[in-house]
């Protein structure tokens, strides 16, 4: 029923009587405007009285818990005069309508300017999100519990002292109630610290100090003295109580409620799947490790190893050599007529040894063990390192002559398996 000016975005309005203005919501979503705000800032050199008007009539109407807190908080809260005030309206909150009434008549400026990512809410959201997932280790961490219990003692102070005086209340009903009266008293106190926080700071910032500190303290010497929490009742409590604040940091970090209310069923649903997603992990990785190609690995043989393998390659390579010959589609007659000893063919296949006991003995007399070609390769190896190089020392000698062993006796080997 008052006849308000209405704000637009980059407005400069300037007057010098007493007006109302309003900032109507455009009700089309733009998830571009998700974490955008509207600051609407009012100064003037003399002081003015600024004065917010709700709409609704009384807080029945309220449609969610946060709106009712908010309309019980401005019932309680007095207009305030100063110099110099700012209000950030939420792009798709509710219309917000004000009355600035000056003392004097000097003119006031009423500015209007958007602001595409707000720092704030940003952060909240954020912050809202972390709380959320790591609910569960902060809240078996100590140093998060002494944590939690200063932030508590300085924003809440009434509810900190009540639940540090609970053992002494003997019925729950009456904790509860006196819990319901905190917390209200709480939400008026911070709402009050943060409409006058920038005149605080600049007027009594030692004073403001001084609280910090000192409750601070006792907060911790509180929290020090009951000692962290160790039953998992207490525990899980802790856990849901920081879930529970995650979701009013979310709710209160976006501008668009249905972003929030998405925001906090996709972390619920989250946190249901975590186990089958887990498993659905695990059964990938053993599926990826089976059907992963196993590289090659090279193994050195050593000299007693190379022989046996090839005598044992040998003795197989004959074998199948034999059973190929016994084969009825195998040509013998034209390979008979190509051979030089047809008989000594024959006994091979028919399972005689490849080698004849002459041979087997000519063979050790010339490579074996103490025979002539042996004692002659190692003495012109030992000639022809004393005269390639004289000036080397010993020890340098006998290591080529190892290598030059290395490199010849395996020669008797390959001749015998072959």
């Amino acid at each position: 029923g008052r006849n308000c000016s209405l704000l637009q975005e980059m407005d400069v309005i300037q007057k010098r009587d007493e007006n109302c203005y309003c900032y109507l919501q455009n009700r089309t979503i733009h998830l571009q405007y998700v974490w955008s705000t509207l600051q609407v800032k009012v100064n003037s050199s003399e002081m003015f009285r600024f004065e917010p008007i709700s709409e609704k009539s009384n807080c029945r109407n309220s449609e969610t818990v946060f709106e009712f807190a908010a309309c019980a908080i401005q019932i309680f809260w007095k207009p305030e005069t100063s110099t110099e005030t700012f209000i950030s309206i939420k792009q798709y909150g509710e219309d917000i309508c004000f009355k600035i009434q000056p003392f004097k008549t000097e003119p006031y400026t009423v500015s209007v300017k958007r602001e595409m990512l707000d720092g704030k809410l940003l952060f909240l959201f954020v912050a809202g999100i972390f709380l959320f997932h790591f609910a569960n280790s902060l809240s078996r961490s100590t140093k998060f519990f002494y944590l939690s219990g200063i932030i508590l003692g300085v924003l809440a102070l009434l509810v900190f002292v009540l639940l540090t005086l609970k053992r002494f209340i003997p019925r729950h009903s009456t904790f509860w109630i006196l819990m319901s009266g905190c917390w209200m008293s709480s939400l008026y106190f911070i709402y009050c610290f943060k409409e006058n926080m920038q005149w605080l700071w600049s007027e009594h910032r030692k004073y403001l100090l001084g609280y910090f500190l000192a409750v601070g303290i006792a907060s911790f010497a509180t929290c020090y003295q009951h000692g962290p929490l160790t039953t998992e009742l207490s525990i899980t409590l802790f856990m849901w109580t920081l879930q529970l604040t995650a979701f009013v940091l979310i709710y209160c970090g976006v501008t668009i409620p249905q972003v929030a209310y998405a925001v906090i069923a996709v972390s619920l649903c989250s946190k249901g799947l975590c186990y089958p997603l887990g498993a659905a992990c695990h059964i990938g990785r053993k599926m990826k490790n089976h059907f992963k190609s196993k590289k090659l690995v090279f193994k050195c043989l050593t000299e007693e190893e190379y022989r046996e393998q090839g005598e044992t390659e040998t003795i197989r390579a004959l074998e199948e050599l034999r059973s190929f010959c016994r084969n009825p589609d195998f040509p013998s007659w034209l390979a008979v007529s190509r051979l030089q000893s047809p008989h000594r063919f024959a006994a091979f296949v028919l399972g005689s040894p490849h080698i004849s006991p002459a041979e087997t003995k000519a063979h050790d007399e010339e490579y074996g063990i103490g025979s002539c070609f042996l004692e002659e390769q190692l003495f012109e190896t030992r000639v022809e390192s004393e005269q390639d190089d004289p000036a080397n020392s010993i020890h340098e000698g006998d290591e080529e002559e190892e290598d030059e062993m290395h490199t010849q006796i395996p020669f008797p080997y390959a001749t015998e398996l072959l």
